[in-house]
Protein backbone atom coordinates (compact mmCIF):
# COMPACT_ATOMS: atom_id res chain seq x y z
CA UNK A 1 0.00 0.00 0.00
CA UNK A 2 1.82 3.49 -0.75
CA UNK A 3 2.06 5.55 2.24
CA UNK A 4 -0.59 8.40 2.71
CA UNK A 5 -1.55 10.16 5.88
CA UNK A 6 -3.48 7.32 7.29
CA UNK A 7 -6.66 10.56 8.02
CA UNK A 8 -6.68 11.77 4.85
CA UNK A 9 -7.45 7.94 4.06
CA UNK A 10 -9.76 7.07 6.61
CA UNK A 11 -12.03 10.31 5.69
CA UNK A 12 -12.06 10.23 2.29
CA UNK A 13 -13.44 5.99 3.31
CA UNK A 14 -15.85 7.53 5.44
CA UNK A 15 -17.04 10.22 3.43
CA UNK A 16 -17.02 8.51 -0.22
CA UNK A 17 -19.48 5.50 2.29
CA UNK A 18 -21.80 7.75 3.81
CA UNK A 19 -24.41 10.52 3.05
CA UNK A 20 -22.57 13.76 4.90
CA UNK A 21 -24.37 13.38 8.07
CA UNK A 22 -24.01 14.97 11.50
CA UNK A 23 -22.57 11.43 13.28
CA UNK A 24 -21.44 7.61 12.16
CA UNK A 25 -22.32 4.83 13.33
CA UNK A 26 -19.06 2.19 13.28
CA UNK A 27 -19.34 -1.77 14.35
CA UNK A 28 -15.84 -2.77 14.97
CA UNK A 29 -14.37 -6.08 16.06
CA UNK A 30 -11.10 -4.23 16.41
CA UNK A 31 -9.64 -3.25 19.25
CA UNK A 32 -6.72 -0.78 19.30
CA UNK A 33 -6.27 2.52 20.89
CA UNK A 34 -4.62 3.84 17.67
CA UNK A 35 -8.41 3.25 16.11
CA UNK A 36 -9.85 5.69 18.88
CA UNK A 37 -7.85 8.31 17.98
CA UNK A 38 -8.47 8.17 14.58
CA UNK A 39 -11.65 8.35 15.02
CA UNK A 40 -11.32 11.95 17.34
CA UNK A 41 -8.95 13.24 14.74
CA UNK A 42 -11.99 12.18 12.22
CA UNK A 43 -14.54 14.13 14.36
CA UNK A 44 -12.24 17.73 15.22
CA UNK A 45 -11.44 17.65 10.94
CA UNK A 46 -14.92 17.08 10.07
CA UNK A 47 -17.17 18.00 13.04
CA UNK A 48 -18.84 14.30 12.42
CA UNK A 49 -19.47 12.39 15.68
CA UNK A 50 -18.26 8.82 15.71
CA UNK A 51 -20.64 6.28 17.95
CA UNK A 52 -18.27 2.80 17.81
CA UNK A 53 -20.23 -0.12 18.90
CA UNK A 54 -17.12 -3.37 20.20
CA UNK A 55 -17.65 -6.52 20.22
CA UNK A 56 -16.44 -9.93 18.89
CA UNK A 57 -16.43 -10.80 14.57
CA UNK A 58 -19.47 -13.23 14.84
CA UNK A 59 -21.28 -11.19 17.82
CA UNK A 60 -21.36 -8.20 15.49
CA UNK A 61 -22.01 -10.12 12.09
CA UNK A 62 -24.77 -11.64 14.17
CA UNK A 63 -26.78 -8.25 15.44
CA UNK A 64 -26.21 -6.89 11.52
CA UNK A 65 -27.98 -9.58 10.47
CA UNK A 66 -30.54 -9.93 13.13
CA UNK A 67 -31.18 -6.29 12.99
CA UNK A 68 -31.37 -6.42 8.82
CA UNK A 69 -32.77 -2.70 7.90
CA UNK A 70 -32.90 -1.65 11.19
CA UNK A 71 -29.39 -2.12 12.00
CA UNK A 72 -27.49 1.46 13.06
CA UNK A 73 -24.35 0.53 11.16
CA UNK A 74 -22.97 2.03 9.19
CA UNK A 75 -19.63 1.00 8.63
CA UNK A 76 -18.39 -2.50 9.65
CA UNK A 77 -14.76 -2.81 10.52
CA UNK A 78 -12.54 -6.31 11.41
CA UNK A 79 -9.85 -8.43 10.40
CA UNK A 80 -8.88 -9.89 7.46
CA UNK A 81 -10.57 -10.20 3.88
CA UNK A 82 -11.90 -13.78 4.70
CA UNK A 83 -14.03 -12.91 7.17
CA UNK A 84 -15.54 -9.22 4.58
CA UNK A 85 -15.67 -11.93 1.70
CA UNK A 86 -18.09 -14.46 3.97
CA UNK A 87 -19.89 -11.67 5.31
CA UNK A 88 -20.37 -10.24 1.59
CA UNK A 89 -21.10 -13.61 0.49
CA UNK A 90 -24.34 -13.57 2.73
CA UNK A 91 -25.52 -10.20 1.22
CA UNK A 92 -24.77 -8.23 4.18
CA UNK A 93 -22.61 -5.10 2.52
CA UNK A 94 -23.58 -2.66 -0.04
CA UNK A 95 -21.67 -0.97 -2.76
CA UNK A 96 -19.49 1.46 -1.81
CA UNK A 97 -18.52 4.14 -4.54
CA UNK A 98 -15.17 4.54 -3.70
CA UNK A 99 -13.02 7.95 -3.92
CA UNK A 100 -9.97 8.90 -5.84
CA UNK A 101 -7.92 9.03 -2.63
CA UNK A 102 -9.05 5.53 -1.63
CA UNK A 103 -8.36 4.40 -5.18
CA UNK A 104 -4.87 5.45 -5.31
CA UNK A 105 -4.23 4.44 -1.80
CA UNK A 106 -5.37 1.10 -1.91
CA UNK A 107 -4.54 -1.46 -4.51
CA UNK A 108 -7.31 -3.07 -6.20
CA UNK A 109 -6.37 -6.48 -4.78
CA UNK A 110 -6.83 -5.03 -1.26
CA UNK A 111 -10.41 -3.91 -1.78
CA UNK A 112 -13.69 -5.13 -3.80
CA UNK A 113 -16.88 -2.95 -4.73
CA UNK A 114 -17.96 -3.45 -0.90
CA UNK A 115 -15.12 -3.23 1.09
CA UNK A 116 -11.62 -1.83 1.24
CA UNK A 117 -8.20 -2.83 3.29
CA UNK A 118 -7.32 0.33 5.71
CA UNK A 119 -4.35 -1.63 7.24
CA UNK A 120 -2.20 -4.47 7.10
CA UNK A 121 0.09 -6.67 8.70
CA UNK A 122 1.52 -9.89 7.23
CA UNK A 123 1.90 -13.62 8.27
CA UNK A 124 5.11 -14.28 8.62
CA UNK A 125 7.37 -17.50 9.81
CA UNK A 126 8.93 -17.02 13.09
CA UNK A 127 12.33 -19.08 13.99
CA UNK A 128 14.74 -20.15 16.55
CA UNK A 129 17.60 -18.49 15.61
CA UNK A 130 19.79 -20.89 17.73
CA UNK A 131 18.00 -24.33 16.01
CA UNK A 132 17.49 -23.14 12.19
CA UNK A 133 20.39 -22.31 10.31
CA UNK A 134 20.38 -19.59 7.74
CA UNK A 135 20.68 -22.45 5.40
CA UNK A 136 17.76 -24.08 5.57
CA UNK A 137 15.71 -20.54 5.47
CA UNK A 138 17.08 -19.91 2.14
CA UNK A 139 14.42 -19.01 -0.19
CA UNK A 140 12.21 -19.76 2.51
CA UNK A 141 8.04 -19.96 1.26
CA UNK A 142 4.69 -20.81 2.82
CA UNK A 143 5.23 -23.62 0.18
CA UNK A 144 8.38 -24.95 1.93
CA UNK A 145 6.50 -25.99 5.10
CA UNK A 146 5.69 -28.63 3.38
CA UNK A 147 9.27 -29.87 3.61
CA UNK A 148 10.22 -32.97 5.35
CA UNK A 149 13.11 -31.17 7.08
CA UNK A 150 10.81 -29.30 9.19
CA UNK A 151 8.76 -32.52 10.19
CA UNK A 152 8.36 -32.11 14.26
CA UNK A 153 9.76 -28.57 14.28
CA UNK A 154 6.70 -26.10 12.86
CA UNK A 155 3.72 -25.47 15.69
CA UNK A 156 0.30 -23.12 13.46
CA UNK A 157 -3.21 -22.55 14.82
CA UNK A 158 -6.37 -24.75 14.08
CA UNK A 159 -7.38 -24.88 10.44
CA UNK A 160 -10.47 -23.00 11.35
CA UNK A 161 -8.70 -19.49 12.00
CA UNK A 162 -9.43 -17.21 9.79
CA UNK A 163 -6.16 -16.70 9.25
CA UNK A 164 -4.64 -19.58 8.31
CA UNK A 165 -8.23 -19.96 5.84
CA UNK A 166 -6.91 -16.84 3.88
CA UNK A 167 -3.30 -18.66 3.87
CA UNK A 168 -4.83 -21.94 2.63
CA UNK A 169 -7.27 -19.46 0.00
CA UNK A 170 -4.42 -17.73 -1.54
CA UNK A 171 -2.52 -20.84 -1.84
CA UNK A 172 -5.60 -22.65 -3.96
CA UNK A 173 -5.77 -19.58 -6.01
CA UNK A 174 -2.04 -19.86 -6.53
CA UNK A 175 -1.26 -23.32 -7.11
CA UNK A 176 -4.70 -24.94 -7.81
CA UNK A 177 -7.03 -27.65 -4.53
CA UNK A 178 -5.03 -30.60 -5.43
CA UNK A 179 -1.14 -29.30 -4.85
CA UNK A 180 -2.82 -27.03 -1.50
CA UNK A 181 -4.39 -30.43 -0.20
CA UNK A 182 -1.21 -32.00 -0.80
CA UNK A 183 0.69 -29.43 1.26
CA UNK A 184 -1.66 -29.49 4.23
CA UNK A 185 -1.46 -32.95 4.77
CA UNK A 186 2.53 -32.63 4.50
CA UNK A 187 2.53 -29.33 6.90
CA UNK A 188 0.12 -31.55 9.68
CA UNK A 189 2.79 -34.44 9.58
CA UNK A 190 5.36 -32.03 10.34
CA UNK A 191 3.70 -30.28 13.35
CA UNK A 192 5.70 -30.77 16.48
CA UNK A 193 2.24 -30.37 18.54
CA UNK A 194 -1.55 -30.77 18.10
CA UNK A 195 -2.29 -27.18 17.47
CA UNK A 196 -3.50 -25.20 20.00
CA UNK A 197 -3.79 -21.56 21.27
CA UNK A 198 -3.75 -18.02 19.65
CA UNK A 199 -0.59 -16.59 17.26
CA UNK A 200 1.41 -15.36 20.29
CA UNK A 201 1.13 -18.93 21.70
CA UNK A 202 2.88 -20.29 18.67
CA UNK A 203 5.79 -17.96 18.90
CA UNK A 204 6.34 -18.42 22.56
CA UNK A 205 6.41 -22.08 21.91
CA UNK A 206 9.59 -21.40 19.40
CA UNK A 207 10.77 -19.97 22.46
CA UNK A 208 10.37 -22.58 24.75
CA UNK A 209 11.77 -25.14 22.58
CA UNK A 210 8.60 -26.57 21.81
CA UNK A 211 9.07 -26.12 17.95
CA UNK A 212 11.48 -24.31 15.29
CA UNK A 213 9.56 -22.15 13.83
CA UNK A 214 5.88 -20.38 13.86
CA UNK A 215 3.43 -19.14 11.58
CA UNK A 216 1.65 -16.21 13.20
CA UNK A 217 0.42 -12.66 12.39
CA UNK A 218 3.18 -9.38 12.73
CA UNK A 219 2.00 -7.42 15.74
Amino acid sequence: MKKISVLLLIVSFFISSLAIASEVNIFSARHYDSDIQLYEKFTAKTGIKVNVVSGKDKVLQKRIAEEGTDCIGDLYITADAGRLGAFQAKGMLQKAGWSKAVKDSVPYNFRSDYWTGIAKRARIIYYSPERVSANELNGMTYEGLADSKWKGRLVIRKSNNIYNQSLVASLVKNNGKKATAAWAKAVVENMARTPKGNDRAQILAVAAGEADIAVANTY
